[in-house]
């Protein structure tokens, strides 16, 4: 029992008794406990590596209690639980901590990163939980004041020097979420990187979404093809049908199209860079009398179109929960009565599921999604697999197929996260070292999300069926799977 239990006790039987004696002790007691513990705080916070532990201590449990490491910034270690420790949090000068935690939110952790005073040596996947883990440790304003009472004691500060990598500010005051000029800001912001930096890690045909793996054992450039072709298939292409692509990307899937199944095929996008490299690509594959891409906003889809099949790959994610019906709407307009659209995009699983007021309440204030929001996909938000489903209803629109490759994702994105630290010096040179930082994380972040079942990626086959109720579809899936 602590001093602080035995004066508490005291206390309470003076308050009932009366007894002086016992209010005497209950003094000397509480006395000598703040003496105890003045003493321990002197000693704790002596140097910038003691508060550093205390700080540790209090979020993640003493270092025999940890599943990973830490190395601080003079080269010492506090070695965790586990020999083969997945991850060590190397905390790289005195004021790391504090940069992490002050503010005590999910993006100050994730900007501790970016900037660099915190590295992760390691699966960058598994030291993607220290969010969660130090959210979970901060669920009251008791826990949140005694970290912040500990983090202030920590030396230094940081400046802001990220600007640089986040969403500008100005793209923001183009005009509200999801018109199409800050839409187009927003899609230039992510996928205008450079051309150079996408080839270091993709496959060889450049696709950006989730691949196909038949094994484990499969390349990435087996699984990505294994993916477009599977498109083709739920799409039943046949040679001579026009097919769109909405959101093409580098044009791998408009390619592959045209021509392994003979179709004319269109894509678009909202990315110059997307165009430029695609007619390249395009042109050296001789298929350009029957394949093209251009830039394009889906919102001016019309029935003049006339697509037999439309396909969207990694596209819906941009869109927003209330433009959904929009999207839907263009998309069957610009579809052939009897056509089929395949819409391929990430859902969450957890805005299906209902939240507490606390849990709203904790996740504004731990600032969730904003990592997403200002460095990687601005104005993007997931949403439930059945808001996608009833908008799409709600268009028009008949269910006809719904696939889940949620462990297809996780591995697709370990083979893009490897490729990226393999090539870690020529994606520095290429983007800088904030930038850099931000897709390994995003990317590792992902990987753990899909393997966890936090976040979900669904193929759902829709059709608009003719006069007569006809929707293109066979009796049977056996046709997916026969041999080629």
């Amino acid at each position: 029992m602590t001093l602080y239990s035995l004066a508490t006790i005291a206390d309470q039987l003076a308050a009932r008794g009366g007894h002086e004696k016992l209010a005497q002790l209950a003094m000397l007691l509480m006395s000598t406990a703040n003496a105890e513990i003045e003493a321990l705080n002197t000693r704790s916070y002596d140097g910038a590596l003691s508060r550093c532990r205390v700080v540790l201590a209090a979020l993640f449990g003493e270092p025999e209690g940890r599943s990973f490491d830490v190395k601080f910034w003079d080269g010492s270690i506090d070695r965790g639980n586990n020999p083969r420790s997945p991850f060590t949090l190397v905390l790289n000068r005195p004021a790391s901590l504090r940069r992490m935690l002050l503010p005590p939110n999910e993006l100050s952790v994730v900007e501790s990163y970016i900037s660099g005073d915190v590295e992760i040596e390691g699966s960058m996947e598994a030291a993607s939980k220290l969010a969660e883990m130090i959210g979970d440790r901060l669920r009251s304003p008791l826990a949140i004041a005694r970290l912040v009472g500990l983090v202030v004691r920590l030396p230094g500060s940081a400046d802001d020097d990220l600007a640089d990598a986040r969403f500008p500010e100005r793209a923001r005051k183009l005009g509200p979420r999801h018109t199409p000029v800050r839409d187009a800001a927003a899609i230039h912001f992510h996928y205008d990187v450079g051309n150079s930096f996408y080839k270091l890690w993709l496959d060889r045909r450049m696709v950006y979404s989730c691949a196909y793996f038949h094994s484990e054992q499969d390349s990435l450039d087996v699984a990505q093809e294994a993916k477009l072709d599977l498109i083709c298939r739920k799409l039943r292409l046949k040679p001579g049908e026009r097919l769109l692509d909405i959101g093409c990307g580098w044009g791998g899937l408009v390619m592959y199209a045209a021509e392994h199944y003979g179709v004319d095929a269109t894509g678009i996008t909202l990315s110059q860079n997307q165009v430029n490299y695609a007619k390249e690509r395009i042109a050296e594959s001789g298929v350009d009398d029957r394949c093209r891409v251009a830039i394009r906003d889906y919102r001016t889809l019309t029935e003049s179109d006339n697509f037999d099949k439309i396909a969207s790959v990694g596209m819906v994610e941009h869109v927003g929960l209330t433009h959904l019906p929009v999207y839907f709407e263009s998309v069957f307009r610009a579809l052939k009565p009897g056509g089929l659209f395949l819409n391929h995009g990430i859902v969450s699983l957890g805005e299906a599921r209902p939240k507490p007021v606390s849990e709203k309440v904790f996740r504004k204030f731990w600032k969730a999604d904003a990592f997403i929001d200002k460095y990687v996909f601005p104005d993007g938000k997931l949403t439930a697999t059945d808001d996608v489903i009833a908008a799409a209803e709600g268009s028009g629109f008949e269910v006809r197929d719904i696939e889940s490759l949620r462990e297809h994702y996780a591995m697709t994105l370990r083979h893009w996260v490897k490729s990226l630290e393999e090539k870690s010096d020529e994606a520095k040179n290429l983007v800088g070292n904030h930038t850099f930082r931000v897709w390994r994380l995003y990317m590792s972040a992902s990987a753990n999300a899909f393997a966890t079942a936090a976040i979900n990626i669904i193929q759902t086959l829709l059709a608009k069926p003719d006069a007569r109720g006809y929707s293109n579809i066979p009796l049977t899936r056996d046709d997916l799977y026969a041999a080629n």
